[in-house]
């Protein structure tokens, strides 16, 4: 015999919404490679704190590699930066994306990816993975230049 329970107890009360607007398609971004990730990364960062402290971004893109969306994940010291990787599956699923760029930079201006870089990439491509979603990459920036982890084999 199935019980059938008022949804109020479903739920536990409690209301979720989660709403999200697409960008109209005609002025969403649109990434070929890691230089076009880097170019609109630096229009939406302030290029004045690069040199500062560690900050971790996320790129949502759609399908068609459109941005769908850029949104801070983290802000750090000047040595390193914790990564909320539940929140980048989070917004990747609200934003319907197929496909994510991560990026983060080293104030100190080296290019190369600490050990730490490279585990904190590979969970996140393992969790993107399970739903469903490519890691096309993970940009390290500086004021001068950046890297890719695609570019250099490490996705």
């Amino acid at each position: 015999m199935k019980s059938e329970l008022p949804s109020k107890y479903l739920i536990g009360g409690s209301e979720i919404e989660l709403h999200y607007k697409r960008p109209l398609f005609s002025s969403m971004d649109y990434i070929t490679c890691a230089e076009d990730a880097d170019t609109i990364l630096r229009e939406f960062i302030n290029l004045k704190t690069l040199s500062v402290k560690e900050h971790f971004w996320a790129f949502f893109i759609s399908n068609a590699n459109r941005v769908l969306g850029i949104a801070v994940i983290s802000i750090g010291t000047q040595n390193g930066v914790s990564v909320n990787i539940k929140e980048i599956f989070q917004l990747a699923l609200i934003t319907h994306s197929l496909r994510v760029i991560v990026a983060h930079n080293h104030p100190s201006g080296t290019l190369k990816p600490s050990a730490n870089d490279k585990k904190v990439t590979e969970k996140i491509k393992q969790g993107l993975k399970t739903l469903e979603i490519e890691l096309l990459d993970h940009l390290i920036i500086t004021s001068e230049n950046f890297t890719s982890f695609a570019q250099e084999g490490y996705l």
